[in-house]
C-alpha cells in the first residue's frame, strides 16, 4: 500500500530558499518553490534574477509522518512547517498547489498581493513615494490604487502602484 503524500508550506532562513529546495531534491523529496522573473537594479547595471513568489517559504510533497517531517526540518535552512492548530503541519490543498503551479506556467506578469484589503490604511515600502502613509482604494489589474486624503478639504489624490511596494500600517 503506498502512503498518500500531502503538500505542506516550509519556512526557511530569508535567502535561502533556492538552497534548501536543492538540498531537499537531493534527499529525494519532491519540492515546489514558485518563482519569478525579477530585474534587479544595482548602481553599475541591471539583471533578470529569478525570485521566490513567497519569499522564505516553498512547498515540500512528504508523507504525513514524523520521520518524513523530521528529515525535511534537519536539512540546512529549513525552519519549521506551517501549522494552524496545535503545533501539527497544516497540509496545503492540492488544487491550491495545482492552480499555482499553472498560474506561473502560463507565463503572464505575476504580482505579489501583500495581506492588505480595500479601506486598509497602507505605507509605501519603495520607489519615490517611500514613506508615503494612505489609504488602498482598489485593485486592479496588477496594481493598486494608493490614495493619500486630505480630509479637510474633502479630496484625495490618487497614485497606481505595483503591488509589491505597498504594506500594511
Amino acid at each position: 500500500m503506498m502512503t498518500q503524500m500531502n503538500w505542506y508550506a516550509l519556512y526557511v532562513k530569508s535567502r535561502h530558499e533556492f538552497v534548501v529546495s536543492n538540498e531537499l531534491r537531493r534527499k529525494g523529496i519532491d519540492t515546489f518553490l514558485p518563482s519569478i522573473p525579477k530585474l534587479n537594479q544595482w548602481k553599475d547595471r541591471k539583471k533578470q534574477v529569478e525570485v521566490p513568489l513567497f519569499p522564505s517559504y516553498l512547498f515540500v510533497s512528504i508523507a504525513p509522518e514524523s520521520e518524513a517531517f523530521m528529515n525535511v526540518i534537519k536539512t540546512r535552512g529549513a525552519v519549521k512547517f506551517i501549522s494552524l492548530v496545535s503545533g501539527h503541519p497544516t497540509p496545503v490543498s492540492p488544487e491550491e498547489i495545482e492552480s499555482l503551479k499553472m498560474v506561473l506556467a502560463g507565463g503572464e506578469h505575476v504580482d505579489i498581493y501583500p495581506h492588505v484589503q480595500e479601506g486598509m490604511p497602507v505605507r509605501v515600502r519603495n520607489g519615490v513615494f517611500r514613506g508615503a502613509r494612505g489609504i488602498l482604494k482598489q485593485k486592479h489589474h496588477g496594481q493598486h490604487v494608493f490614495l493619500v486624503n486630505i480630509e479637510l478639504l474633502g479630496r484625495s489624490v490618487a497614485v497606481k502602484m505595483c503591488a509589491e511596494d505597498v504594506e500594511a500600517a
